[in-house]
């Protein structure tokens, strides 16, 4: 319990399960392991966390639901079988949930929800409303129009990338095996199976390497998920969803399945990953009080303390704050563009709506989503 305190401290957690868990390895959705599931999400969410699942099974569940006796190759068939799969899965979760009084969302997103910036702060915006109205977001990927080309390709990644939109303590993959594995457990049954290490530990390339025969397991795309993950200071663990009551298990800090450690502190990750993902698009000028706000209190930049502004930004770009002399004091993603900007600049939040005719964030740049410098 000592060593994974840190895991048991978690109070915002992504949990995503696999198709071979929801669908009875293809058979059709398995109700039983739907029921068990929520009732541990449920029991999860009555310790006082906030829980997002991110599930997997719709085109399987369409198969079996079009009668196909085989995964058809055609993305258009795929996308078909993702459109039928959908209701019959969110159906279920619906029920289940119900059952406990707890009120779901359906979310799909696909790769420009997350990747193009005011995407990416609508999303985040969205899943954060979400939870403070006590609501259980159920996220997949928009498998009926995404395409080739520019779809996440597993829900491992998927799950990775809600973890940074919404700042989640801990990362929970099920899957079928029980964790990952320093030789393949389906030909060694000796295998030891890692239970905690590094993130960035180069050794776990070769275990789940795209070459091994794990990596054909699907442990590869997990690796890659909490890698991403650990990009904005969340922790992963890798567990069998199969185990009896693991949720319970991993949330108590139990010596269940594999923990890819970051060891970051998860507001430090957050704010380098902030950092360096976006170029500067413009730039504010603040007024002496917003330069202060900033770098004493931590607080995020309302339009009030702005006093100018440069470029030719749009909502969700990088902009650099600066000082009355020009300089900068800190740099963050705006919630609103250049000509908006230059409308409300000087107000009051509580004027936004007024002047703009609706309003989108009180702040300019949020605190998370602002960097000192």
């Amino acid at each position: 319990m000592a060593e994974r305190e840190e895991i048991a401290k978690s109070r915002r957690w992504v949990v995503k399960v696999g198709s071979a868990l929801l669908t009875d390895d293809g058979r059709g959705l398995d109700e039983e392991m739907i029921t068990r599931l929520v009732e541990q999400l449920v029991g999860l969410r009555d310790q006082a966390c906030e829980v997002v699942l991110v599930s997997s099974g719709a085109v399987a569940a369409g198969i079996v639901r079009l009668g196909w006796k085989a995964r058809p190759h055609l993305v258009h068939d795929l996308q078909a079988a993702a459109a039928v799969g959908q209701s019959v899965l969110v159906q279920s979760y619906e029920s289940a949930f119900k059952r406990h009084a707890v009120v779901t969302a359906q979310v799909l997103l696909g790769h420009d929800d997350i990747m193009a910036r005011d995407r990416y702060l609508n999303a985040r915006g969205t899943l954060k409303t979400l939870l403070r109205l006590g609501v259980l977001p159920v996220i997949n990927e928009n498998d009926t129009v995404v395409t080739d080309e520019i779809r996440f390709g597993d829900n491992d990644t998927l799950a990775a990338l809600v973890a940074n939109l919404i700042d989640a303590d801990a990362l929970l993959l099920l899957t079928d095996q029980e964790g990952l594995y320093r030789d393949d457990p389906r030909s060694n049954p000796a295998a030891e199976m890692v239970r905690t290490c590094d993130v960035h530990d180069a050794s776990l390339d070769a275990m789940a390497g795209e070459g091994g025969e794990l990596g054909r397991g699907g442990m590869v795309t997990k690796l890659r998920a909490a890698r991403l993950a650990a990009r904005s200071g969340t922790e992963t663990i890798i567990a069998s969803g199969r185990r009896e009551h693991v949720v319970a298990s991993v949330a108590a800090g139990d010596d269940v399945g594999t923990w890819l450690r970051t060891g970051k502190e998860p507001q430090n990750a957050r704010k380098q990953w902030l950092a360096s993902m976006v170029q500067i698009q413009g730039s504010v000028e603040l007024d002496a009080g917003a330069v202060r706000v900033l770098r004493e209190s931590g607080r995020s930049l309302l339009p009030v303390g702005v006093r100018g502004v440069q470029g030719n930004f749009k909502r969700g770009d990088m902009v650099s704050c600066r000082d009355p002399d020009g300089v900068e004091v800190a740099r963050g993603l705006t919630n609103y563009g250049a000509q908006e900007t230059s409308r409300i600049m000087g107000s009051a939040s509580s004027k936004i709506e007024a002047i703009l005719g609706y309003e989108l964030e009180e702040e300019l740049i949020h605190r998370d989503n602002l960097v000192l410098v």
